[in-house]
């Protein structure tokens, strides 16, 4: 299986707490969407296919306008051998997903959608500079219901400076309300570089206390598993069946092509990344060139890997399977340094898989900083 992932770098305004590379720049689109396309046929034998995923991701994709999304897909399918079942994603803000929207997606081969939601308090909504409000959302859905797209996944967050669990039990019902068959939630993250970042520094926000943030995430665990949703990783639930394809085969450490400014690809055997930059991108891919950087793994990168990906899901590390691809000194190795967290109950072995159980999640940066070889 392997996955193709294109990222679209455009906003229309930038979200406070946005570390991903985007812009506001929004008249250089249709110059950069030419230049995407370019680089597929630039990347054509990069790995085979079939593809069973592409994922349009940003930025906010849908600010192409569904035209320009279904011109670039065409153009997608026709470079690479995509399965006819593949998974497509395209990501999308509520209040860009209008009726006209909605039904000229499903016409194409896109039948999964993304929403950041984020939150349904207008509030926190206008605090996190987002273009959409609260009542965009129902509708949002509702549109991609009418056009057919059964397949809708939103991404939460939670832990807002002053936040209270009573207003995030809110969100949660009202998110569960929707019916949607994923739900992505993540505690609102203080990056360096981002405006958030700043206000944190200059002390006119405040992150709320470890305690709280802990019992949030026992609150988003309870809430989703008891309304019927699969906690499949740590920050991802999903209705039976509709587990996000392209994001498992990251942490199943499948291949993978990236197309576009900053983009990643994988192909088992190095790492490789677009140049961060919109204008020194089209200008190579102008030339005939990927502008990027390699890393070639070795095997205790891809063991290291492993371990940030793999045992982030429900599943955890195959020993069977890592000892298979790596040897079974590397498997030996994670048992060995897993040892005392099996015996913490923060780590199980179950079926011959290594996993974190759920006292393990909430300590889980730890456990993998712990498990990963560092260099001698």
């Amino acid at each position: 299986m392997s996955g193709i992932y294109i990222h679209i770098p455009f906003c229309k305004s930038r979200c406070v707490y946005c570390g991903f590379y985007s812009t506001t720049r929004l008249d250089v689109r249709r110059e950069y969407v030419k230049a995407v396309c370019r680089e597929a046929e630039l990347r054509r034998g990069y790995i085979s296919g079939p593809f069973t995923s592409v994922y349009v991701g940003g930025g906010t994709p849908s600010v192409l306008g569904a035209d320009v999304l279904a011109g670039l897909l065409s153009y997608i399918y026709k470079v690479f051998d995509i399965d006819r079942q593949a998974e497509v994603t395209v990501e999308c803000n509520p209040d860009d997903v209008t009726p006209d929207f909605a039904h000229a997606i499903a016409r194409t081969p896109v039948n999964r959608v993304s929403m950041g939601v984020q939150t349904f308090s207008d509030a926190r909504l206008r605090f996190l500079r987002r273009r959409h409000g609260s009542a965009d959302i129902p509708m949002a859905v509702d549109n991609l219901r009418r056009a057919g797209i059964s397949n809708i996944s939103i991404d939460l967050m939670f832990g807002f400076p002053g936040e209270t669990i009573a207003e995030w039990r809110d969100d949660i019902s009202r998110a569960v309300g929707l019916g949607v068959e994923h739900i992505s939630a993540y505690s609102l993250m203080y990056e360096e570089g981002t405006p958030l970042y700043a206000m944190l520094e200059k002390g006119s926000v405040s992150e709320i206390d470890d305690e709280l943030s802990l019992a949030m995430y026992d609150e988003l665990v309870d809430r989703l598993t008891v309304s019927g949703y699969e906690h499949y990783e740590i920050s991802n639930f999903a209705r039976p069946g509709f587990r996000s394809r392209h994001n498992s085969s990251y942490w199943r450490q499948e291949p993978y092509i990236g197309l576009g400014a900053a983009a990643h690809s994988f192909d088992l055997r190095s790492r490789q990344w677009n140049v961060a930059d919109i204008a020194r991108y089209v200008d190579g891919i102008s030339q005939g060139r990927v502008p990027m950087e390699r890393e070639e793994l070795d095997a205790r990168t891809t063991f290291n890997d492993i371990i940030t990906t793999a045992l982030r899901t429900r599943e955890g590390i195959s020993l069977d399977a890592l000892a298979l691809r790596l040897g079974s000194a590397y498997r030996d190795t994670l048992l060995n340094g897993a040892s005392h967290y099996i015996t913490d109950g923060l780590l199980a072995v179950t079926d011959g898989r290594l996993h974190l159980t759920r006292r393990g999640i909430y300590v889980s940066d730890m456990v993998m900083a712990d498990l990963v070889l560092v260099d001698e």
